[in-house]
């Protein structure tokens, strides 16, 4: 190959394999990043439970889940 060759024209094995190292910390930052957002929805849901629960034995409605956390 010619000196005045782009890098990726001379390897592309290693342009491969860089694309793929970037592709993989870009999935595992939206996993990460996914997982904290699902975390704390379902810490939200379950506040949210808890104060309809409240709300109703505040209005005298008996509740029907013995759990309400489930």
């Amino acid at each position: 190959m010619a000196e005045n060759e782009p890098r990726s024209a001379q390897d592309p094995s290693q342009l491969a394999e860089n694309l793929l190292q970037q592709l993989q910390e870009n999935f595992q930052a939206l996993t990460d990043k996914l997982t904290l957002r699902m975390e704390e929805m379902g810490e939200h849901i379950d506040d949210m439970l808890l104060k309809v629960t409240d709300l109703m034995a505040q209005a005298g409605i008996e509740n029907t889940n013995e759990d309400p956390m489930h």
